[in-house]
């Protein structure tokens, strides 16, 4: 099954298009968990305990586990272990932001789907498809291609013309005309830009969205939704991390970031339903 397929397959089974972000901030964690042994990993276990039946994928940046060395990198390879092995339903999203070229891909490749064994990996198109054809290959492995980033400075690069497109245009076009030939693609589209989302949406109506900057980004749920929905009234997820994780900051913090994750799975749900 190419991961178009799975991850449809994840969306229908888990009944949810919500991605929480595995981001543990060593200064934010609770006290509860901040001062013990593989407090990364104790604090992931718990908020994947707390939130699994509430989710499709769950997403871990990989610097704030590379910033603690080699035992973090060791606490992101636990993490995805145990989704693997406890809720293997759930799909892992590494987000690293790779790509280059030559054997230098090929041991990102090897990292992300051999070391770590995630089921997708976020990629920049800055190398052109040189750059990802490693990641492009691997059929049932997901590429999640940055195309519309949430965060402001994105103009800076995304809104140059090219022969009269919009780069950010381009990035879609080549991603839904060529690169994503095995349907393994991926677009980022960040819910900060919802007329843009809607412009991609067009340019890519078969390819789904991880769609970041909901919360602490101040990007819109609802106008994030009904731009990036696709004809069948899916191809979207919505990625959040702070405003699950954090939502307390004290021993009940698991049971704060549930509430907050079914309020936005309920939320997601609804919109969807209303659109439909």
């Amino acid at each position: 099954m190419n991961f178009i397929g799975l991850f449809n397959k994840a969306v229908g089974t888990t009944h949810s298009r919500l991605c929480i972000g595995l981001d543990p901030e060593v200064n934010l964690l609770p006290l509860s968990v901040k001062n013990k042994k593989r407090s990364l990993f104790l604090f992931n276990k718990t908020i994947i305990d707390a939130t699994h039946d509430l989710v499709c994928a769950y997403k871990p940046n990989s610097a704030f586990y590379e910033s603690s060395g080699a035992g973090g990198i060791l606490e992101l390879k636990m993490t995805c272990d145990y989704i693997k092995k406890n809720y293997p339903k759930i799909l892992i999203f590494l987000d690293a932001k790779r790509a280059d070229i030559g054997n230098t891909n090929r041991h990102y490749v090897e990292y992300a789907f051999g070391y770590l064994g995630v089921d997708a990996i976020t990629l920049h198109p800055y190398l052109g498809e040189e750059g990802i054809a490693p990641f492009l290959e691997r059929s049932n492995k997901g590429c999640i291609i940055l195309c519309r980033t949430s965060n402001p400075g994105a103009r800076e690069f995304q809104n140059l013309k090219v022969d009269g497109t919009l780069l950010y245009q381009t990035v879609a076009k080549q991603v839904a005309q060529k690169w994503n030939s095995r349907k393994n693609c991926m677009l980022v589209v960040g819910a900060t830009y919802p007329s843009e989302m809607k412009e991609i949406r067009k340019l890519a109506p078969n390819v789904p969205f991880l769609i970041p900057g909901i919360g602490a980004q101040g990007g819109d749920l609802e106008a994030s939704i009904t731009a990036g929905i696709d004809s069948r009234g899916g191809g979207i997820v919505i990625a959040v991390s702070r405003t699950v994780l954090y939502t307390s900051g004290s021993g009940d913090f698991a049971l704060a970031a549930r509430k907050k994750a079914k309020e936005l799975r309920d939320q997601i749900d609804e919109i969807i339903q209303r659109l439909s």
